[in-house]
């Protein structure tokens, strides 16, 4: 069992940096490229410096951060590599990083916002989802991530009919994309058992969020949905996602605690080959904290 930190550092020295449409719009369009190739070098030096953080504090996989070139896919200020003035030194950065999370097994991936819905009934959401997606796989072949993890999406009153249209986009994706999607349940909308059809016949990875299981119950028991969500992943590693209540179970149970309860961590998991990412506020604290406490009862 590996365990996966989420983007972001609390203790550690590893910033990354961002900026906005409105600045870059403000901008000469040299200048602006010249900010943006600054921005992408920066968050290029520091995941290298965030995979190499996990590798010694012994986390064996890192989701990165989806803003890691900023406003690329923007229709008015977007770019490409190539547009940057430092682009062969920004390659040269994520070809390391590539080869570092190789060398020591440190597996990468990407979990794009939830504005990213193939599911939608609007042709426009669908086509700057897909406009997304092509950038996060773009950024996973530089870097060598081998999942993009999204949600299903809004139901609109009729989940088999979204589900449908998800699955026709599905069927469109670029080679790229479609090989490194997966989809998980949620807190509200979908379950396991409501994606899993679904997931059996598109060839579709499932992660299964112990956290959403439990906000959104199906009838499948902990170690039911893990297997079944496992099942899909065809032979790879299993992604499975958790958190604990930050207000206890008792409260609403859906932001995320600081650290994960030892307690709401599935018996049934222990000794399992699968990536387990803790989706906690107090970043790789809380990754070590239960990840010492499970591997002591593996």
């Amino acid at each position: 069992m590996r365990f996966g930190l989420c983007c972001l550092f609390l203790a550690q020295e590893i910033s990354f940096r961002t900026t906005t449409a409105k600045v870059l719009s403000a901008m000469e369009r040299k200048k602006a490229l010249e900010k943006v190739s600054d921005i992408c070098l920066h968050n290029a030096d520091n995941l290298l410096l965030a995979v190499q953080a996990a590798q010694r504090l012994g986390i064996g996989a890192f989701r990165i951060m989806s803003p890691l070139f900023p406003r690329m896919t923007h229709p008015e200020v977007g770019y490409a590599l190539e547009d940057l003035p430092r682009a062969e030194t920004i390659s040269t950065r994520l070809s390391a990083t590539r080869k570092f999370a190789v060398e020591h097994d440190i597996r990468l991936s990407f979990h794009p916002d939830q504005f990213v819905v193939l599911s939608s009934p609007h042709a426009h959401v669908v086509e700057n989802s897909v406009r997304e997606l092509e950038y996060h796989a773009f950024l996973a072949e530089l870097v060598g991530a081998d999942v993009i993890n999204i949600h299903g999406g809004g139901t609109y009153g009729d989940k088999p009919a979204a589900l449908a249209r998800f699955a026709e986009v599905f069927r469109r994706l670029p080679e790229n994309v479609a090989t490194r999607l997966s989809v998980e349940n949620d807190d509200a909308s979908y379950t396991v058992t409501d994606l899993l059809p679904m997931c059996m016949e598109l060839g579709l990875p499932l992660i299964h969020d112990v956290h959403h299981h439990r906000c959104n119950p199906d009838g499948l028991d902990e170690c039911e949905a893990t297997d079944l969500a496992a099942a899909t992943w065809r032979g790879r590693e299993p992604y499975v996602h958790i958190s604990s209540p930050r207000e206890g179970w008792q409260g609403n149970p859906k932001p995320h605690a600081d650290y994960i309860d030892e307690n709401d961590f599935p018996r049934c998991w222990l000794g399992r080959s699968m990536t387990v990412d803790v989706e906690a506020k107090a970043k790789e604290l809380a990754v070590v904290r239960i990840m010492h406490a499970m591997n002591g009862r593996q």
